[in-house]
């Protein structure tokens, strides 16, 4: 695993999954109540995708937290 940092869009990624599983959503459900696609958040998850403002901030209130926890551990 890479070092805390050193991609964005892993580290990224990886506070997405980290929050969906401890709210204990699917893919598929986050990305129900998020209005994006299951393939999508797939690769949001794996920090394959360049994420826009508009969706940190859907899958922030997805999530029911802040979108800042998203992008700072």
């Amino acid at each position: 695993m890479a070092q805390p940092g050193a991609d964005p869009k892993s580290d990224f990624g990886r506070r997405v999954r980290q929050a969906r599983v401890a709210k204990g959503l699917s893919q598929e459900e986050l990305a129900h109540r998020s209005t994006l696609n299951r393939s999508y958040l797939g690769g949001v998850e794996r920090g394959e995708r360049n994420v826009s403002l508009l969706n940190i901030h859907k899958l922030a209130v997805a999530l029911g937290i802040e979108p800042g926890k998203l992008l700072d551990d």
